[in-house]
């Protein structure tokens, strides 16, 4: 699903919009908070230089620059591009775990736990089919020109 450039205005569709515009899978993660397989998911093997938009708005949320191999067969970040676009929520008993949401789209992408990297040691653990990659080269024309910046140097 192509969110080019209408993120910024986003309006979330309706739950049957959604099903008609999502693959099963995407739909079941981001509105039901389903989870996917791991190690057999589209981005948590991918080393491209790019940013991950959340797949219902296309709202900005995590560079290539800030993903690392965290072992456990998602894809997992230290940080967002920007913490406008991440709502965080504990999930309370029994596991109190961190819920991660997409803020426009209220999202469900995942989890962030507290066992990350340095400096801040935080690990955004997040399911392939609530994100779509947008390559380096293809975001000026996707309207993520502003992104660029993160890739210079």
């Amino acid at each position: 699903m192509s969110n080019k450039a209408n993120w910024k205005e986003f309006t979330k569709p309706s739950s049957e919009e959604l099903k008609k515009r999502l693959d099963p899978v995407s739909y079941s993660v981001t509105q039901e908070e389903g989870t996917e397989p791991p190690f057999e998911n589209l981005h948590w093997e991918n080393k491209s230089k790019g940013i991950y938009v959340d797949v219902v708005s296309g709202e900005p949320l995590f560079s290539s620059n800030d993903k690392y191999d965290s072992g456990t067969g998602w894809p997992s970040f230290v940080k967002p591009i920007d913490d406008r676009y991440i709502v965080t929520k504990d999930e309370g008993a029994p596991l109190h775990r961190t819920e991660v949401r997409s803020s426009r789209a209220d999202s469900h992408l995942g989890h962030v736990f507290p066992d990350g990297p340095p400096p801040k040691g935080s690990r955004y653990c997040l399911n392939s089919a609530a994100l779509r990659f947008i390559s380096k080269g293809d975001l000026a024309n996707e309207g993520y020109g502003e992104y660029l910046k993160l890739f210079l140097a």
